[in-house]
């Protein structure tokens, strides 16, 4: 790696194996913490899905392999969203669970962990297809 290029939250995070436990806690959260209960509701009973293609996904986004576009093609996340009823309450359910999951795998990465709020927030905040 060059001195000029930057390291990707991917390889801050610590790669394809703390992308893989931030998922899973990320979805122990919203299957168990009453808090999630909305966008728990919204999803399938079996999370396996859900989870895999979070983790693909989020694997391109933080600056790692392109695994989702790899076998799904573009994101377009909005538009894979909007079957569903995403309000501002689902939203902020959703970033309970990955703020969560972030405070456990994340450790002592403050500025990371900013980064990552704030771009979470954002994309999250995108997602939203119903005011209120």
């Amino acid at each position: 790696m060059s001195e000029t290029q930057e390291i990707t939250p991917y390889e801050q995070i610590g790669g394809e194996a703390a992308v893989r436990r931030l998922v899973d806690r990320f979805y122990e959260v919203m299957d168990t913490d009453p808090v999630a209960a909305g966008v728990r509701a919204i999803h399938q009973a079996d999370l396996s899905d859900a989870a895999n293609k979070l983790f693909m996904f989020l694997s391109g986004w933080l600056g790692g392999p392109p695994l989702f576009v790899e076998k799904y093609g573009h994101p377009a996340l909005r538009a894979r969203h909007m079957p569903f009823r995403v309000d501002t309450r689902m939203r902020d359910e959703w970033l309970y669970c990955m703020y969560k999951a972030m405070d456990e795998q994340l450790g002592e990465q403050p500025a990371l962990r900013e980064h990552l709020e704030q771009a979470f927030m954002r994309t999250a905040d995108f997602m939203r297809n119903v005011e209120g």
